[in-house]
């Protein structure tokens, strides 16, 4: 048995001075026991907690995790401005880090529309002037949009899948040839063909990434990888091996991202394990599926033009009715579906397939659902499928947003505090990397609803600024529900995982602006100290 003693609590909607103090038992894994006061038995296995603040461990809902550990492999081409420097930053790194085993030049990051000696976007056109024979991707900052080379573009379109169902998704000239530029479900069409990894390179890469985990507080997550391991089974022993080398300081629930109805059948076809099955921790996650793209790209689906693009409303990428089989087989044979939703048009087609499953039952998910409305609301209100949001993102895009959809829908854009309200289950989630792996970070933004420099003054739509529990329970109690563990995970409470961090100072006693000072201090995953600040 261990005693963290000398501890404060912050235990999200429950009364409480947070100057009191308190010690807590924990065995095998398992708070037993949290009492008032400090312990009045004390051996080695005493830990001073140093009068720090205790509270639950952080629940990532949606990230990519093997993305994030693979990008040590790749150039980071997030600060570059020009044509000139990304060509030069390419060719003196990439051979010297032998990037992706000198197998394909990759790099991440990039935001080719700031280059200022350009007078367009890249093609791969462009990327043949670094003169390399092998294939060239290029993913952008946000990883919705990639540029290739001839080389890629050539094993490619060896593929002739990518043109079914991708089609609107694949930029050409106006002779109808492709550019090398694709967005969406393109992208990820590429990623799960030509770039996969083997059971030792997703090994290696989730190892590198855990760290970083811990670091912040993480210690479950809910990841989407299977892009770029290509198959299921191989992400899975890769993960479970990770498990049985007493590598793996995470719980993780590992989704399984599908393109059309057989995909579906096919995993239930070649395998017997559901939501929820697997290892101690190791589970089934959810079928994703991508119902849009995103705003930058006005590829999110709305309901009306874009304002500052009224020749399109974004892109739907299934029939309603498509949709509807896919997640009613998902439903029937107990595997739960989270689906990629960001405009309003694709949140209302997600809600029309779910009205036809029992969502209380496999407790469905959507993500982002960025662009709502009044009617939507109300049907999510009934529904309650989990919202799974990102409130990291308002940092880079609350002045974007206005452009995006117009002063009328902007109101019902990330509105956090009427889903809270109308009883909408949601999660706090990263969507790293594409997001800021910093829980403490994306709490504030909820908060405040501010970026970094506390702009714009008094917060983005002040009105939907979420309360300090309801965000944390989001990134800590609510996604336990979604893993069916919400009697034994997300909460310090006697019987359940012994899953928390400590914190510099108690969220709910500082002003709310200074929510992005707070620091963890230490993490424990399962009882054991996974990271300490030195």
């Amino acid at each position: 048995m261990t005693i963290l003693d000398n501890i404060r609590l912050y235990r999200p909607g429950e009364k409480g001075n947070p100057d009191d103090l308190y010690h807590m038992k924990i065995e095998e894994g398992f708070i037993t026991g949290i009492y008032k006061g400090t312990a009045t038995e004390r051996d080695e296995h005493t830990i001073d907690g140093g009068q720090l603040v205790v509270a639950p461990a952080f629940n990532d809902s949606h990230l990519h995790l093997l993305r994030y550990g693979l990008m040590k492999k790749e150039l980071d081409l997030r600060q570059v401005t020009s044509w000139t420097d990304m060509k030069q930053i390419i060719q003196d790194r990439f051979i010297e880090e032998e990037m992706e085993e000198n197998d394909w030049v990759i790099g991440r990051g990039v935001i080719d529309s700031q280059f200022t000696d350009l007078d367009h976007l890249l093609t791969a056109d462009d990327l043949d002037e670094l003169e390399y024979e092998k294939p060239m991707f290029l993913l952008h900052d946000d990883g919705h949009e990639c540029i290739v080379n001839h080389k890629a573009l050539s094993i490619i379109q060896e593929n002739d899948g990518l043109a079914e169902g991708h089609d609107q998704f694949i930029e050409k000239d106006e002779d109808g040839r492709w550019t090398g530029r694709f967005k969406d479900s393109a992208v990820h069409f590429i990623k799960f063909h030509f770039r996969q990894k083997s059971k030792q390179e997703i090994y290696e890469a989730v190892h590198d990434a855990i760290p970083h985990l811990s670091k912040t507080g993480i210690t479950s997550v809910h990841t989407d990888d299977l892009n770029y391991a290509g198959d299921y089974q191989r992400l899975w022993n890769a993960y479970t091996q990770l498990e049985k080398d007493g590598k793996l300081d995470i719980d993780v629930q590992l989704h399984h991202y599908v393109y059309k109805l057989t995909d579906i059948q096919s995993y239930l076809e070649a395998n017997r394990r559901r939501t929820g099955d697997g290892t101690k921790q190791v589970k089934v996650g959810a079928f994703k599926i991508f119902l849009d793209g995103t705003q930058r790209l006005h590829t999110a689906a709305l309901r009306q033009p874009y304002h500052d693009k009224p020749e399109t409303k974004g892109n739907l990428i299934y029939p309603q009715e498509e949709l509807n089989e896919m997640v009613k087989t998902a439903d029937q044979n107990g595997m739960q579906v989270t689906m990629h939703a960001i405009g309003d048009r694709a949140v209302e087609q997600a809600i029309t397939a779910l009205e036809n499953t029992d969502t209380h039952r496999m407790r469905h998910r959507i993500i982002h659902a960025q662009v709502l409305a009044p009617d939507l609301l109300e049907r999510l209100k009934e529904l309650k499928p989990f919202l799974e949001t990102q409130p990291g993102f308002i940092m880079e895009e609350h002045d974007q947003t206005v452009e995006w959809v117009g002063k009328e829908r902007e109101r019902f854009c990330n509105p956090w505090a009427t889903v809270h309200q109308l009883k909408i289950p949601f999660t706090g989630s990263s969507d790293s990397p594409i997001g800021p792996l910093a829980p403490l970070m994306n709490i504030f933004a909820a908060v405040n609803r501010t970026d970094e420099k506390d702009k714009p003054e008094g917060g983005w739509i002040p009105e939907e600024k979420l309360i300090i529990d309801a965000i944390f329970r989001a990134y800590s109690e609510t996604p336990a529900w979604l893993e069916f563990h919400e009697n034994k995970k997300g909460k310090l409470k006697s019987g359940y995982q012994a899953d928390f961090v400590l914190l510099s100072d108690h969220p709910a006693k500082i002003h709310p602006a200074d929510l992005k000072h707070l620091q963890v201090k230490a993490t424990y995953f399962r009882g054991n100290c996974v990271y300490e600040r030195s």
